[in-house]
């Protein structure tokens, strides 16, 4: 009896013993490839996905009719040396957090200022066009360079800053500048956040910067108040059942360009719940029009919305006598963004304008149903003089 349990005994510690060793030679991957992609509400242009050891940004749509798909893995800092990736497969490899950064477009300024890493912007090409304040300071001290126009930048001065990434964009991706840049190994990713459909998918691209300086959280309540902000005012707006009648847009030499239905201006008009004369167009890219079409179509509309570049009233005429015959120059309906600029004359809508939906919003409304918004005071849209 007692080597049968002894013989028991010594079968179960050799089972167990066999069972241990079989999961010790199990097979351990270096990179977890169990990934978790992170789901945005509105922008489709960007995904960032995140694994064990860094994570891969992927640009979708940089340009319109984009063919090629953008992936880069970031890596932070003090994993750099510590994991292999093949660089076949990415467009570039980055450190993060960012350190040093050049973008080339002024849309990208106020999410690094939002971000408040604003310090870490060592270049732009045409700093004049900036018109914010506290990165104008940065400028005037030579904190950051110039670089010369996006699509010519001084590759010399840039190589110099050496930046950790340059945040580009393109219409079609020919860029040769840029090809440059990567050829001497500093990545360039490209921002797309232009092509988006909606105005909140524009300004969602906040997370795009965030996830670069390791403030994905940061970056998701910012946009989450300026999301809250935008529905508040649209909500205020649905209330009311009058519906002013808008038009939008000027003459370039002899064609009327103005925002189409689908475009991301037009959703922001519907949402301010006024009447845009063109909203049921579709398509991508502006409406091309000439004068007598949108003359036969909007000459007693009650508003006129961005009249392209003009900044008063007598350069309107100037330009175009025709233009005194509209119900809307008669009555001086007429507003602009383009007389909001930076002390050098850049025009804070384009800088601002894509990041915050929610004060263009408020600005339409402002003008199209004062009553309801008693105490604001519009911050881009000024009437034309």
């Amino acid at each position: 009896m007692l080597q049968n349990k002894t013989f028991t005994a010594l079968l179960f510690c050799l089972l167990l013993s066999l069972t241990s060793c079989k999961k010790e030679v199990k097979p351990i991957p270096e990179n977890k490839q169990d990934f978790a992609k992170t789901t945005f509400k509105y922008a489709e242009g960007f995904a960032i996905t995140h694994n064990e050891n860094f994570k891969i940004l992927t640009i979708n749509n940089p340009w319109p009719k984009a063919e090629k798909t953008y992936k880069y893995a970031l890596v932070q800092k003090n994993m750099l040396s510590k994991i292999t990736l093949n660089k076949d497969e990415f467009d570039g490899i980055i450190t993060i957090p960012i350190e040093k950064i050049v973008v080339t477009s002024t849309t990208h300024i106020p999410a690094l200022e939002l971000l408040e890493v604003e310090e870490t912007l060592v270049g732009f090409p045409g700093t004049d066009y900036v018109s914010s304040l506290k990165t104008r300071t940065r400028i005037d001290t030579e904190s950051i360079r110039e670089l010369g126009k996006n699509e010519g930048i001084n590759t010399e001065v840039l190589l110099e800053l050496q930046p950790d990434v340059v945040i580009g964009y393109g219409i079609d991706g020919n860029n040769k500048t840029f090809e440059t840049i990567k050829k001497s190994g500093i990545p360039v990713i490209y921002n797309g956040d232009w092509v988006e459909k909606s105005a909140l998918a524009k300004a969602e691209w906040i997370k795009f910067f965030g996830v670069l300086y390791n403030k994905e959280k940061v970056a998701n309540t910012i946009f989450d108040s300026i999301e809250k902000n935008y529905q508040e005012a649209k909500d205020i707006a649905a209330k009311v059942e009058n519906q002013p009648t808008v038009l939008s847009g000027a003459m370039h030499k002899d064609t009327w360009y103005l925002p189409n239905g689908t475009s991301a201006e037009a959703q922001i008009l519907k949402d301010a719940n006024v009447n845009y004369l063109y909203g049921e167009t579709t398509g991508s890219g502006s409406l091309a029009l000439n004068f007598e079409s949108v003359f036969e179509k909007a000459a007693h509309a009650d508003l006129w919305l961005s009249p392209s570049y003009y900044t008063s009233m007598e350069a309107l005429e100037k330009a175009n006598a025709h233009y005194t015959k509209f119900d809307a120059f008669k009555n001086k309906k007429i507003y602009t963004f383009s007389t909001t600029t930076g002390k050098t004359g850049g025009v804070l809508y384009y800088e601002l304008g894509t990041a915050r939906p929610d004060i263009i919003l408020k600005d339409i409304i402002k003008i199209c149903h004062p009553e309801l918004l008693p105490e604001y005071t519009p911050y881009f849209f000024k009437p034309l003089k």
